[in-house]
């Protein structure tokens, strides 16, 4: 029952989304990720609703709107860059050496995980609008992506901080 839910209201969520998208500043695959999510939590919690498409209508935009108010408040960091003025270059040299090391790990992930932890790295401050719009992804898929990118990034350096600590 739920598959034939499911396969019945893919058509409408994908013009509903598709036609409030725009106007929330919002990309459809992340308005229609956001209501299947609230379709599963409502079918776990009360069963289907009486109105699927009636339900489903109401469920975009009210994710439409979260969407707006979300992208109202998101700034870019404006803040002032460190002053490294005060670090000796022993400092400098062992904190160049480390973005080296980060930046030839980055280089070695697998998949899209390059690219994207360079936007994440970027110095331009990149926005998660902005980089799912890069990459070519929804935006809601960044957050699971960036986890499993820092995965494997963590997996790449541990050999590398571990050969480097001194035991004794």
């Amino acid at each position: 029952m739920t598959h034939d839910l499911v396969a019945s209201l893919r058509p409408l969520l994908t013009a509903e989304a598709s036609a409030e998208a725009y106007a929330a500043g919002a990309e459809p695959g992340d308005l229609e990720q956001a209501v299947w999510l609230r379709l599963l939590e409502r079918l776990q919690a009360d069963g289907p609703p009486f109105d699927p498409q009636g339900w489903l209508r109401k469920a975009v935009r009210a994710e439409a709107r979260r969407s707006r108010r979300t992208t109202r408040h998101e700034r870019p960091y404006d803040g002032d860059p460190v002053d490294d003025r005060e670090r000796d270059p022993e400092q400098l040299a062992l904190a160049a050496a480390r973005r080296r090391a980060l930046r030839d790990a980055v280089r070695r992930l697998p998949g899209r995980c390059p690219r994207l932890m360079e936007a994440l790295l970027s110095p331009r401050d990149l926005t998660y609008r902005e980089i799912a719009g890069e990459l070519g992804i929804s935006q809601g898929s960044l957050g699971p992506e960036r986890s499993r990118c820092l995965g494997c990034l963590r997996r790449l350096l541990t050999p590398e901080v571990a050969a480097r600590e001194v035991r004794g």
